[in-house]
């Protein structure tokens, strides 16, 4: 399978961030919503799909984002133990919630088609040069290792650059993809993904100056 190149999705991305600026920066209800949202009625939308009704960016956008969150499910499962912001574990929470729900559904997807789904070693440590927004296996073991408020900063970091790689996929398979149950998908994660930027960009602002 020939991989997309993701170097003027990810340009357009930036555009949106930008304009959106901190319009979200509200309450964190917001952003909750957001991600539980992402997930509500994705099965409806069809866990699997005709084999003809997809074509490669269809593929490549569910291959590539199941492993992005097999990752974002990780940095969430360390948050739970290791931050020590409430909000921050809030928003852990409801990134775990909504993309264990998607992963479902891209596999649906994958298995229908006839393609392979990603097997859940590694988290994509393999492919972190060819999907946007990936950590490398350093980073993740450097957060892994890091404590306290320190790790709450990091991991916010670290939060706000995987989701600009989810909103680079996003944007690729809304233009160049066939399935309808997969551009709608990709939609439902640049409305919430978006959303938790602006959220992690007004915690990072809240936290203690080092």
């Amino acid at each position: 399978m020939r991989h997309p190149t993701w170097t003027g999705a990810a340009s357009a991305v930036l555009v949106l961030v930008s304009a959106v600026g901190l319009a979200g920066c509200g309450d964190d209800s917001a952003a909750t919503a957001g991600a539980n949202g992402a997930g509500k009625g994705t099965t409806s939308a069809g866990a699997s799909a005709p084999a003809a009704d997809h074509n490669e960016a269809d593929v490549a956008f569910a291959s590539h984002m199941i492993l992005h969150h097999q990752q974002a499910l990780q940095m969430s499962g360390m948050a739970k133990w290791q931050a020590t912001s409430a909000q921050v574990k809030q928003l852990a929470a409801a990134i775990t919630t909504a993309q264990e729900a998607e992963m479902k559904q891209m596999s649906g997807w994958l298995t229908g088609w006839g393609e392979p789904v990603p097997a859940a070693s590694h988290s994509g440590h393999a492919m972190e040069d060819e999907i946007p927004g990936m950590m490398t296996e350093d980073e993740m073991h450097e957060l892994g290792k890091t404590k306290g408020s320190m790790f709450d900063r990091v991991w916010i970091q670290m939060m706000i650059k995987h989701h600009l790689g989810a909103l680079t996929m996003a944007k690729a398979e809304q233009t160049g993809g066939r399935s309808p149950a997969a551009t709608t998908l990709a939609n439902r994660i640049t409305t919430a993904q978006t959303a938790e930027i602006a959220t992690l960009n007004r915690l990072l602002a809240q936290l203690p100056t080092a």
